[in-house]
């Protein structure tokens, strides 16, 4: 009766379609059942790797994904310090870096952590080289960036999985796409620190308001059209962000600010703590802290890699708003200096500083603008002893580890007001004031305007206040922290 219904009310082409789709089904379900097969086969020949890895060195691995542990930023301090924490603590453990650093050997970046970050390692580490960090550049991913990056690290992290077969597997550096590759292809134990989520409910925001930012450009944001596409677009992406994300057994984060932003789209509030990462508060606590009254020459210090959110730029211009109030006899007469301390990762970064100077050059201010690049620890500490003013001005830092050296070392600070440096970070201690907060060009330049103003006697206040409340980001209480996260993770190895 069916039959003859579909026949009477169906034209030919739709009869056969009918027909078909049964066929297709069937077709679909062994395609998929075949899928199923394969990942079962490729987890099993993994697991069997990493059974024979575990069976020849004759104890657990743990692996950290890092592809730019050679970089010299506040996340590669990260890395070493928790190495460090846990080479202590597990001494019958195995670790292991995989990192994308090519030209340099194990030994060259275990000293490398040693002359940026004073931080040497009981033992040594296994390298694992990756050949194709190429993939999680930006620069091969003109547009749609996020995407382009997230399906390149899939990529990268297959090649990591494939070279070397963890027990747990811990991503410190923010490639969420690749815990649901390690957890379910590798059967491994998967952790993730995160120090800035690839996407945040923020940048939805300035996408939707159609506000230009250095990863939202005029030409978006002036088109409506655009802006509808590129919401989608970060609507979809952060779906699939929160899905692989939320693949992960352990979750920390850097700062209250990411927490908000981790749970809004991870879902995983049982599984994530906020775990603040380890500052060199020890290191700058032997700069003098007393009056800076005698002073002929006020310098400004910046502390960040040259990254474009770090907005290096808005700095510069600053600097150049102070100077002209000072030379109209605004100010006092000391002289005033800007140094901006940082790493640079790749040509893309060096060319960035190359901008900066002329951009110096172009407003006049060159002969009192200093660059400081790729220093060792020791002049990075000669320079904070010098400042008097630390200076930072990325928008929703994540957190903000030179903010809190700079505090550490007695320096004036003058960060941001928002993210990690707002909520964690500039607040105040046993209510004494401990920095300044600005947000924009004006806001800033008063704020130096008001620190230099200060009677000798009240910036030492401020800059005692501050020295004692980043004790809570020292080495000391990352490791500890760190270590009471990661316990459960590292207890499956003992089964």
């Amino acid at each position: 009766m069916m039959d003859q219904l579909i026949r009477i009310t169906l034209s030919p082409p739709c009869r056969l379609l009918w027909r078909l789709l049964l066929p297709l089904l069937l077709l679909c379900s062994l395609l998929v059942a075949l899928l199923l097969l394969l990942l079962l086969a490729v987890r099993l020949v993994l697991q069997s790797f990493r059974k024979a890895l575990r069976a020849r060195d004759g104890r657990p691995a743990v692996a950290f994904f890092h592809p730019y542990c050679h970089a010299g930023g506040g996340g590669e301090r990260v890395l070493w310090c928790a190495v460090r924490a846990l080479q202590n603590r597990y001494p019958d453990v195995n670790f292991v870096v995989y990192t994308g650093d090519q030209g340099v050997t194990g030994q060259q970046i275990l000293a490398g952590a040693q002359q940026r970050f004073n931080i040497v390692l009981p033992r040594p580490v296994q390298f694992v080289f990756l050949k194709h960090r190429l993939l999680v550049e930006p620069s091969l991913f003109p547009h749609f960036t996020l995407l382009g990056q997230s399906v390149g690290s899939i990529f990268l992290g297959w090649e990591a999985l494939t070279s070397f077969v963890p027990d747990v597997y811990v991503d410190s550096m923010g490639y969420a796409f690749t815990l649901p590759l390690f957890r379910y292809l590798g059967g491994c134990s998967v952790a993730s620190y995160v120090h800035y989520p690839t996407i945040s409910t923020d940048m939805l925001a300035v996408v939707r308001e159609r506000n230009p930012r250095f990863n939202n450009p005029d030409f978006v944001s002036n088109s409506l059209f655009l802006s509808a596409v590129k919401l989608l677009y970060y609507c979809l992406f952060a779906l699939l962000y929160g899905m692989a994300g939320s693949c992960s057994h352990l979750v920390m984060v850097n700062s209250s600010w990411t927490l908000d932003h981790i749970l809004s789209l991870w879902r995983c509030p049982g599984r994530t703590s906020v775990v603040y990462p380890p500052c060199d508060v020890r290191a700058f606590l032997d700069v003098p802290l007393e009056e800076d009254g005698d002073r002929k020459c006020h310098s400004v210090v910046s502390v960040g890699q040259f990254r474009p959110e770090k907005d290096h730029r808005l700095q510069i211009r600053v600097f150049k708003k102070v100077l002209d109030r000072r030379r109209e006899g605004l100010s006092g007469r000391e002289a005033v200096k800007l140094v901006l301390v940082g790493g640079c990762r790749n040509q893309e970064d060096e060319d960035r500083v190359r901008l900066l100077r002329g951009l110096c050059q172009e407003l006049g201010v060159a002969d009192r603008v200093e660059f400081k690049l790729n220093v060792p620890f020791e002049e990075l500490k000669r320079e904070m002893e010098e400042a008097t003013i630390g200076l930072h001005t990325m928008r929703n830092e994540h957190f903000g580890i030179g903010v809190v050296e700079c505090m550490a070392a007695g320096k004036v600070i003058l960060a941001h007001k928002s993210g990690g440096p707002q909520l964690d970070i500039v607040v105040p201690f046993e209510g004494g004031q401990t920095g300044f907060l600005a947000d924009d060009e004006d806001g800033y330049a008063d704020a130096i305007e008001r620190i230099l103003a200060l009677p000798p006697a009240g910036r030492l206040n401020i800059r005692r206040n501050a020295r004692q409340s980043v004790a809570r980001f020292s080495d000391q209480e990352f490791e500890a922290c760190f270590l009471a996260a990661m316990e459960p993770l590292m207890g499956t190895l003992r089964r």
